[in-house]
Order: structure tokens, then sequence, then C-alpha cells
């Protein structure tokens, strides 16, 4: 096991079941200072944590509850957000990490460079080696608009523009002002996508629908097999329904065989009642992509086409125009305090120190049980 500074497309201090030193090229390829070519295995934190391992290994948590009873306050975290009587906090007193293992962990994010990744991070630089891309979802949620630069250029300024069109389209949704192809208000919202266009607006429209309008329904399609689509189009009515289609590239095959069966049952049932297909597509069809000539051949009007960029990992792809349905189903202002509570959490990961940020301890006490 490795620790990373940052996953492939991550923020936090991750565990990753690699023999690929990825810190340390990560380091070779964009100069990073503060990483270690080290071995992991041979830092002398991670030699002291074995040590420790076989010194406490065996003690339960009840013995460290004994020996401590400050231990609660002592092994627990608190950040709060932008209004006082809301906050997050992180108890880890109910583990068995004590004073000795948890500055030995600390010692381990020192020795392997984790600061100076982060900062890199943040930087704009290029941490994500394997695709040679910046990692930049922070500033999807930058709502300090302080500029964010990757190749030169401030990106800040195209995740605004985004933000801005997203509103847009969502105001004229929920307000019934968008109509379909036969007069109708919309309250059918069908997200189609795979793996991060799918999974996490799946969770965060779950998790917040005690937000969202009641009258407007999401579903989410992900899955290539014909039933998946099947049951959902029993469920909706056509003529109030937009399909979003998430796809970047508007070439991959699981997202464009289902986004092809929306269509074609579309077309079938406006057909059927000898309603007009004109510009049907343009009614009831979004793209969440880059690219421009497929969309436009799909018949999407790529004035409804939310852009997003290569360096939005898929795990965190919901803070872009990937959460549009996120938005659809909570509104515009609940989805900018979901994007500002995030860039709180960024702020304090990025300046709070080791045995005081919540992620870093979390992924800390993680690599104790991982590896211990």
């Amino acid at each position: 096991h490795v620790l990373e500074s940052t996953e492939v497309n991550g923020c936090t201090p991750s565990m990753a079941t690699s023999t690929f030193n990825a810190p340390y090229e990560v380091a070779r390829r964009t100069k990073v200072l503060g990483a270690t070519d080290s071995s992991l295995l041979s830092l002398p934190a991670w030699k002291r944590l074995q040590s420790l391992y076989e010194k406490h290994g065996n003690e339960s948590i009840l013995s460290h509850f004994e020996n401590d009873h400050q231990r609660f306050g002592r092994y627990s975290i608190e950040v709060g957000l932008h209004s006082e009587e809301n906050f997050l906090f992180l108890d880890y007193s109910k583990s068995h990490i004590n004073d000795e293992i948890k500055d030995a962990l600390v010692a381990l994010a020192e020795e392997r460079g984790v600061r100076a990744f982060a900062k890199a991070m943040f930087d704009g630089q290029r941490v994500n080696s394997t695709e040679n891309r910046a990692v930049l979802h922070v500033a999807l949620r930058n709502r300090s608009n302080r500029p964010i630069i990757v190749d030169g250029k401030d990106v800040m300024t195209d995740v605004n523009n985004v933000l801005a069109q997203m509103k847009d389209f969502t105001e004229k949704v929920r307000s019934g002002e968008w109509k379909g192809q036969t007069g109708k208000s919309i309250s059918n919202i069908v997200n189609i996508g795979i793996g991060g266009s799918d999974l996490g607006p799946v969770m965060v429209t779950e998790a917040l629908k005690p937000f969202s309008k009641r009258d407007m329904h999401c579903f989410f399609v992900s899955n290539v097999d014909g039933t998946h689509m099947a049951e959902v189009l029993k469920q909706v009515n056509l003529e109030e329904t937009i399909f979003i289609i998430a796809s970047k590239t508007f070439t991959t095959q699981e997202t464009l065989t289902n986004a092809m069966s929306a269509r074609n049952a579309l077309m079938d049932y406006l057909k059927a009642d000898n309603i007009s297909t004109d510009g049907a597509v343009a009614k009831h069809f979004v793209a969440l992509s880059t690219n421009t000539e497929k969309v436009r051949e799909f018949g999407i009007d790529t004035v409804n086409m939310f852009v997003f960029w290569d360096w939005v990992g898929g795990r965190y792809s919901v803070w872009s125009a990937i959460g549009l349905s996120v938005m659809l189903s909570i509104g515009y202002d609940n989805f900018v305090e979901f994007l500002t509570g995030a860039h709180v959490m960024d702020n304090h990961f990025a300046s709070a120190p080791t045995e005081q940020n919540l992620p870093m301890m979390l992924a800390l006490v993680g690599i104790w049980y991982n590896n211990f």
C-alpha cells in the first residue's frame, strides 16, 4: 500500500493498492518540493508505526478512555461553517489510536510530502501524473473566486459562466417557463450517464431530498440493459420530461445507447399522436459535454450544452455541470450552498495543521486500520 497525497483525481490523502510510487512520480514530473523518493516501507515514520503496532496493537478502546478522561475532546475536530450554529465534527476518539501513534501518523504525512502535493493541487499543477492533468474540482466550488491558473489561464471565468448558464436553465425549468413539444411544463428529469456522471448526482439528490422541489422527479439511468430505461420510461410522461445526456466526449457507448432509446421513445410517442417531431429533441434533451459537433448531430441545441473540463475528475464531477440534475432538484440557491460547504472544507484542508485537519486525520486513521 502507498500513501498518496492525492488520488488520481482526488483532493485528500488516501490509500491506494499499488506498488507505483505515485507521490514521487508526481513530484518528479511537476517538481513539487517536499516529496520524497524513499520507499514508503523504509520511512522512519512507517518503521515507527510498525513498532507501535507491536507495542499497542492489542490495547482496547475502553482502556484508552479509562487512562485518559479527556480523550473525547483531544481526539475530535470541529470545523465551523459559514454560520455559527452549523459545523462539521469528527470524533475519532473511538479508535485504537493513542498519542504516540497519532504523532507517528502525522510524521508519516510530513515525510510523504502531503502538504506540498496539496498546495500543488490548489495551485493548478498537473498532479494527475497518469493523465498529465491538473486536478481542480476545488475550482468548481471556489466561492471566493480567487484566481486559479491552469496553463496561464484563470479558469474561474469559465467556471462562473457555466454556473450562470446552469442557473438560467434551472430557473426556466423549475418556474414552468420551459415547455416541452406539446406546450407542457417539465416535471421529470432523467439523467443518462455512467460512472461519475451518474453516481455523484444519484447520491446527492437522494441526500438533499428534503431541499428538493417535490413536484420535480429525478431519475437516473446508467445500465445499458434496456430494462433500466424501459422501467424509467414507464414512470414518466414524455411530454413533461427532459433527458440530460452526460457524456464528456458524447461518444460513451453505454450512455449513447440509452440516449438513443430515450430519443426513439419520444419520437414514437409524438408520432403516435400525430404531433410534429420538429425541434422536439431540442426541447426535451440537454447535453453535459464538450463535443459540440456530436451534440448537434444528436439534435440537441448547443445553447443547452453545458461544458466541463479535463481537470474535473469523474468522482468529483457532481460539482460541475454534471450536477445539473442536482440543481434542478434543489434549486440554484441550495446548489450554491452545496458548493459553499465544500469550499469551507477545501479551505480547512488547505490551511489547518495536520493534527487538526479533518480529511487528513480521517485518512491517517485509515492508514492505521488498513495497514497495521
